[in-house]
């Protein structure tokens, strides 16, 4: 049992008064649900899904980017990007990675707890849910990731994490610990690339401890890069609010993408934080969890791309 459901048992009975969740219409869908604690707020998607289209400070920017032109719509025949933030399996092949997400998922409130369970896919046999649970002061949220096997036999794949976010900004993510030669001989990560990943491309900037993507509107190529930390995390800073996501990955077993635990991603639209879980086997009836951390932070300022700046400011948050 995980922790976020044990912890919901001591809630089945009555909302946590500092939590409040409550069903409303959203950007077009009636059937969505508001979480917050009055410091912050998202919206997870009745109508389709199971997404959260939107994470912010209460009344704040939506820090999760969102397809106008795909909002308040369900029931098309190929997978729509929307936005916000989903679950997949990895790794990606068409059309398992893109079975359909658009019609209604069940949500069932229980205390403090929301779960969003989608019907079994078609295309797959496997069923997603988020179980997500907020805070009830503060701004972290815990997001349970769970994708059950409802075939009459093994199915192999990762659960993957993905979170588009709102234009402009830029993601950070960490290296595992730095160290000196010839003290360390051994090699500690993959840096993986794609066939378009282009590192002269100037939204890239990487120092000894961190690698930096800006999201441009104006930059139409697509960029790329993967890597594995066992501390996972990747930050989104857009204007002074600052999101990071954090996952705690498992040494030495097996990731997709050359062993890539932490993936991100951006063309002209979004930058995307990815999480990923390890290829599991997953035997008929049973489920993997793959569990994300989220906190926001306000009125963070990065005065250049430095290790010792980056140090400063993310750090402390981190801990």
């Amino acid at each position: 049992m995980s922790k976020i459901l044990a912890s919901a048992l001591l809630f089945t009975m009555t909302t946590t008064a500092a939590v409040k969740i409550e069903k409303t219409a959203y950007a077009g869908w009636p059937n969505c649900y508001r979480v917050t604690n009055g410091e912050i707020e998202l919206i997870v998607t009745g109508d389709v899904g199971p997404r959260v289209i939107r994470l912010g400070f209460a009344g704040g920017q939506n820090l999760f980017k969102e397809f106008k032109e795909q909002l308040g719509k369900s029931g098309e025949k190929d997978w729509q990007a929307r936005g916000g933030h989903r679950l997949w399996v990895g790794p990606e092949i068409v059309p398992i990675t893109y079975a359909l997400d658009n019609g209604p998922v069940k949500i069932a409130v229980r205390g403090s707890l929301l779960v969003a369970t989608q019907p079994v896919e078609k295309e797959t046999g496997l069923e997603k849910q988020m179980l997500i649970r907020m805070a009830p002061s503060g701004t972290g949220v815990e997001v349970v990731h769970r994708i059950r096997n409802t075939t009459l036999f093994p199915l192999e794949f990762a659960p993957w994490a993905l979170t588009m976010m709102a234009p402009g900004g830029a993601g950070i993510t960490g290296f595992p610990p730095r160290g000196s030669h010839p003290e360390m001989l051994d090699p500690t990560h993959p840096l993986v690339m794609w066939a378009y990943t282009d590192f002269s491309d100037p939204r890239w900037k990487f120092t000894r401890k961190y690698a930096v993507l800006r999201q441009d509107p104006k930059a139409r190529t697509a960029q790329k890069l993967g890597h594995f930390n066992p501390d996972t995390w990747g930050a989104y800073l857009l204007g002074s609010d600052l999101y990071i996501k954090r996952y705690k990955a498992e040494p030495g077993k097996k990731y997709p993408d050359f062993g890539c635990s932490y993936e991100t991603f951006t063309n002209a639209d979004f930058l995307e934080l990815e999480t990923v879980g390890p290829i599991t086997r997953v035997e008929a009836g049973k489920s993997v969890e793959h569990v994300e951390n989220w906190t926001l932070h306000k009125n963070v300022k990065l005065s250049a791309w430095t290790d010792e700046e980056l140090d400063q400011v993310l750090l402390p948050l981190l801990k």
